[in-house]
């Protein structure tokens, strides 16, 4: 669906510097208005979707770039698209949306690089609230940072520049007569659409417009006009006026993360946010760029309104950078590894979905992770081993919360006790909560998720049981090794939706699961008097959830596969392949209880 088939989608043309600007107006005059400016060599199409979200709440413009789309060409094309230029276009586009208010704008690429440019120049001043900047540096910035490089060349610096030297192959290639002109108007316009498919997992549709051809040749001159003379004499004084939000798509093939060192120095007040995408996230996470466009603008609008210093939007937990406003579920939170979890990533300033079958549990983490830090948090009473009720707790999530980006399939119980002295009631229900709960939930969320195209992350709690066989623990190790290679299967099938999945095998952590754990083939008494000694065992360990709750998030972080956490469980996974041999002699040992 393009943006004039959106409903209330209003057009007008804005005359500025000899040529017409075509703009498109979303959502009620009335509100404060947020401008969202295009990249190269993309039109305002790229936004649509975030566009649609936006206008919900918001007043909502779109402007096609002089050169692209339905607004008209310079002539010449020479010299028609300085970053002097492109301002007057935004400021014309600005006074013809919200005469009388100032607005938010955002940039993705070189909507980003020019709207550098609106926001430390004075002529801008009083006309923006605030800037999100994704995937597109200021050009003053870069000058300085190749300056401060080339002029004190350490190993590192020289990396860095070398490194975005090379992500850079694509601006020589612009520079050069003719040749991108003839390249966009043949083959490359003509394949432009399935690459971005391919490379950057953009979903197919109308996008990008018929236009494209003629924007990117027109779009060339935005690099010619600009790039080597605001590198080779870039302005000292490009100090940010307005309030920055940086996006930083941490998979951006064209623009390396260590370009925004030091860009504090430059804007006063600065939010940091990083997402793991590459470099189209207009088009694959509209959903996210919405709700992180909406809340800093929000912020700001109300900072505006009452007069006050504007604070850092953005919460100051570890990695809250990555997942401020994000939606997590996590499983088997009412207590330990659970509910450390959800702390930790109410902490980081996710949402947070808290499932358990205990209410009151959960109910009481879902308080706590609200004054910790979490935007909302909500209590859901489940057993993750009863399949309908978790078909009816993703519908209930998704209607009313959304499409969860984290899921942490955590909700486990313990069995100890032989082979032979395990019932099939007790294999029954350990396979249906430790291995069904997970299998239930990768279903159900990752079907969602997958379905969004947007990417996402699944997390498994499986065990260093999985790994490490034992005497005592052979329905509980069978249970967590099907969990691990479960993982290790979807892991290989989610990569080209970019959902990633990861194993955590957390090893003994000092957790109440020791006090319901079943001990087979032991009557109450008896069961009673492990329980006790194997929670003082476990007791005295004292590894804390809190430290497998910080390798749950550093793994969604990294992406990573298999995640032993206690110094006993990176053993036995090394053992494991070193020397498996050791690790059967060790299982024949029986446990000291």
């Amino acid at each position: 669906m393009s943006l004039r088939d959106l409903p209330g989608a209003r057009e007008r043309r804005v005359a500025t510097g000899g040529i017409e600007l075509c703009v498109i107006e979303l959502g009620d005059a009335a509100r404060p208005t947020i401008v969202l400016v295009h990249g190269y060599p993309d039109s305002k199409e790229v936004w649509t979707q975030v566009a649609r979200q936006l206008a919900e709440q918001w007043h909502v413009v779109l402007y096609d770039v002089r050169g692209h789309g339905r607004s008209t060409a310079p002539v010449p094309l020479r010299g028609g698209f300085t970053l002097e230029k492109l301002t007057d276009d935004f400021l014309a586009v600005a006074d013809a949306v919200s005469p009388d208010r100032p607005v938010h704008v955002v940039g993705h690429d070189w909507g980003s690089v020019q709207a550098w440019e609106f926001a430390t120049v004075s002529r801008t001043e009083g006309r923006i609230a605030s800037f999100t900047s994704m995937s597109g540096p200021s050009l003053d910035h870069f000058g300085h940072w190749i300056k401060q490089r080339m002029a004190r060349p350490t190993p590192r610096r020289v990396g860095q520049l070398l490194g975005q030297g090379a992500k850079s192959w694509y601006v020589y290639m612009l520079h050069t007569p003719v040749l991108p002109e003839l390249a966009w108007r043949g083959p490359l316009g003509k394949r432009w659409p399935r690459i971005l498919e391919r490379l950057e997992k953009v979903p197919p549709g109308d996008y990008p417009t018929p236009s494209l051809p003629d924007d990117a040749a027109h779009g060339a001159w935005l690099y010619r006009d600009n790039v080597r003379s605001r590198l080779r004499r870039p302005r000292a004084d490009a100090f940010a006026h307005v309030p920055v939000q940086l996006i930083t798509p941490t998979g951006d093939i064209f623009l390396s993360e260590q370009l925004y060192d030091g860009l504090d120095a430059w804007v006063p007040q600065l939010t940091r946010r990083s997402l793991p995408a590459k470099h189209w996230v207009p088009r694959t996470r509209p959903d996210q760029l919405a709700s992180w466009i909406g809340e800093f603008a929000a912020v700001n609008e109300t900072a505006l309104r009452d007069g006050v210093p504007v604070r850092d939007t953005a919460p100051q937990g570890a990695y809250a950078d990555r997942f401020g406003g994000q939606l997590v579920l996590v499983t088997g939170a009412a207590g330990g590894i659970g509910r450390a979890t959800a702390f930790a990533f109410a902490e980081a300033g996710a949402r947070v979905v808290v499932v358990d079958r205990d209410a009151e549990g959960a109910s009481r983490t879902a308080e706590l992770a609200r004054l910790i830090g979490a935007p909302a948090a909500w209590a859901e009473t489940v057993d993750v081993s009863d399949e309908q009720a978790m078909e009816k707790l993703a519908e209930k999530v998704a209607a009313e919360y959304g499409i969860v980006d984290v899921l942490v399939n955590n909700a486990g119980i313990g069995i100890s006790g032989s082979f032979l002295e395990t019932s099939t009631e007790e294999w029954r229900r350990v396979l249906d909560v430790n291995l069904w709960g997970v299998i239930h939930g990768c279903r159900l969320f990752g079907k969602q998720m997958a379905d969004r195209g947007q990417g996402g992350h699944i997390v498994n709690t499986a065990s260093a049981a999985a790994y490490q066989p034992s005497r005592a623990l052979p329905a509980y190790s069978t249970s967590k090794a099907a969990v691990l290679m479960l993982s290790e299967c979807l892991r290989a099938e989610l990569a080209e939706k970019s959902i990633g999945v990861s194993a955590i095998c957390p090893g003994i952590v000092n957790t109440n699961i020791t006090a319901t754990t079943r001990f087979a083939g032991t009557d109450a008494a008896e069961e009673q008097r492990l329980r006790k000694r194997t929670s003082k065992l476990y007791g005295m360990r004292n590894y804390p959830p809190e430290k497998v709750a910080d390798a749950i998030l550093r793994a969604v972080v990294r992406n990573q596969a298999v995640v032993p956490v206690t110094p006993e469980s990176h053993g036995a996974r090394f053992l494991s392949r070193l020397s498996p041999g050791a690790l059967r002699a060790v299982a024949r040992l029986k446990p000291p209880l």
